[in-house]
């Protein structure tokens, strides 16, 4: 036990995934910043059960990196929150209290307490495979006027205003759930597919490209994205694959949609995939950053 704070560990399973584990004791040597190894306390070592090695925590040193894993470790370490995609056996953690909700105090997998509410933002998990898919939160369907949005505080949907212009939207409309942005909202995004959905549907999507713009002077990046099970768009695997008419249906749209509110929004690239995923992997970080304590941080 380590007085005064909470311990976590999880261990990597033959099949990938990850799963809590039981701590102990002792000394390991780690690899410091400069190339040099120190011996530093452990503060348990992994026992996960069948199908896994153990492996030691070591504590946080000053100037001191673990020893990389080996060649496929990235060089700068990518972190998730907590969720039942990438915690397995219920997310719970050593020593109890189950995986944490962020930033409050249930979770999905365990709630104490009955008529706890869980938040769309916060206990959503971005998914396991983002972020070449990513889960999103659909706000409002296709062919709507009605601007709805997240209220962040209670985890509702707000009708937010009826559309001022004679537009609607192009396709359902949403937000990736444990991302955030510089305008402190969720990372937006655009689902292709062939139906418009109910508000507050949760389904998985393939982001094939983003469209950069300036929403009164802040920058308002938008996912476009295609419904991962929708056999009509499931194939595009890229913005340069769809019809250019389309694309130009999408620019107009988001030129147009606040011209009568008298806001200035502007327009600027629609670039790819690539591009796209780079956008979500910024957005997820510092949604981390932000909300999830450290010792919470879960290694992508």
């Amino acid at each position: 036990d380590v007085p005064g704070e909470e311990v976590a560990a999880a261990a990597a399973t033959t099949d990938g995934q990850q799963v809590p584990a039981d701590i102990g004791g002792g000394t390991v040597r780690v690899g410091s910043t400069d190339g040099q190894q120190d011996s530093v306390p452990i503060l348990g070592e992994v026992s996960a059960g069948p199908g896994t090695a153990p492996i030691q925590i070591v504590a946080p040193q000053p100037g001191v990196a673990p020893i990389p894993a080996g060649p496929d470790t990235p060089s700068k370490a990518l972190f998730r929150a907590p969720s039942r995609e990438n915690l397995s056996g219920g997310g719970n953690y050593t020593g109890g209290g189950g995986m944490p909700r962020i930033p409050s105090t249930s979770n999905l997998d365990h709630v104490d307490v009955r008529g706890v509410a869980s938040h769309p933002w916060h206990d959503v998990p971005v998914g396991d495979k983002a972020p070449e898919v990513v889960n999103c939160i659909v706000e409002i369907p296709a062919g709507s006027k009605v601007k709805y949005e997240l209220d962040k505080d209670t985890g509702m949907l707000y009708v937010d205003r009826i559309l001022a212009s004679s537009v609607r939207y192009p396709h359902n409309y949403g937000f990736i759930p444990q991302t955030l942005c510089e305008d402190n909202d969720p990372l937006d995004v655009l689902v292709l597919m062939q139906c418009p959905t109910a508000p507050f549907s949760f389904l998985q999507v393939k982001p094939i490209g983003v469209l950069h713009m300036l929403d009164q002077g802040e920058r308002d990046d938008k996912i476009i994205a295609v419904h991962l099970h929708d056999p009509a768009f499931r194939g595009f695997s890229d913005i340069s694959e769809l019809p250019a008419h389309r694309l130009a249906e999408i620019r107009s749209f988001f030129e147009d949609y606040k011209k009568n509110e008298h806001k200035a929004v502007r327009v600027d690239e629609i670039l790819g995939a690539e591009k796209a995923r780079e956008v979500i992997e910024e957005a997820i970080q510092l949604y981390v950053d932000t909300y999830v304590p450290k010792r919470f941080r879960v290694p992508k």
